[in-house]
């Protein structure tokens, strides 16, 4: 990554796609595995916690635009592509700490399975709780079982759907447009969460590239 970007770019909730633009997909794809493989290698081989906390606190100085550049374009089941969806929930997370916050409270209340505990945010979960869970699995990227801080990743999307989910439902005749957007969310959530065990199931068989 460079070391000198614009002002941090700001997302919407919503904007999971991918940035465009490049002409040729194959050198973009061929930078995109490259850089991800490089950063991972040397910061996992030597985890210097100093090296570690930059990187987990990149984007708030610099913002997404270069890491979105390198690897938004990437197969969601790729290395490069957890990589980004991964700096991607936590730069949403920081954002709106209590939006996320309030979805992922109402998913955990609402979920009937073991993800809240897969996913390991503080209980109740309030905003201080749920940046500290975004870092927490940043950083066990580079620093713990890879495929366990996807695992923890896809918890997070999946409770966080169970919420949007169920807000959606409570407003769905009072206000139905924003009703609509939830659900979209947690669709996205939802595959999100699917990209990330995939991801998860590669780096355990030695295929995630």
């Amino acid at each position: 990554m460079a070391e000198n970007f614009h002002k941090p770019t700001l997302f919407s909730a919503n904007k999971f796609e991918a940035f465009q633009g490049g002409d040729d997909p194959a050198y973009i794809s061929r930078v995109a595995h490259e850089t991800a493989q490089a950063l991972l290698n040397r910061v996992r081989s030597d985890p210097d916690p100093e090296t570690v906390e930059r990187l987990v606190a990149y984007t708030d100085e610099n913002g997404i635009d270069a890491v979105a550049e390198l690897w938004s374009r990437a197969a969601p089941r790729s290395l490069p592509g957890a990589l980004w969806r991964i700096y991607l929930i936590r730069m949403l997370i920081r954002q709106d700490p209590e939006g996320c916050a309030y979805l992922y409270q109402r998913g955990t209340d609402a979920a009937a399975t073991i993800d809240p505990l897969v996913a390991g945010a503080a209980v109740p979960t309030g905003p201080s709780e749920i940046m500290v869970l975004a870092d927490e699995i940043l950083r066990g990227l580079f620093t713990g079982d890879f495929a366990v801080a996807l695992d923890r990743g896809a918890a997070y999307c999946r409770v966080t759907a169970v919420g949007a989910t169920s807000v959606a439902d409570d407003l769905e005749l009072t206000e139905p447009h924003r009703s609509s957007e939830l659900t979209t969310r947690a669709l996205r959530f939802s595959t999100t969460a699917a990209e990330f065990t995939a991801c998860a199931r590669l780096w355990r068989r030695d295929s995630l590239e």
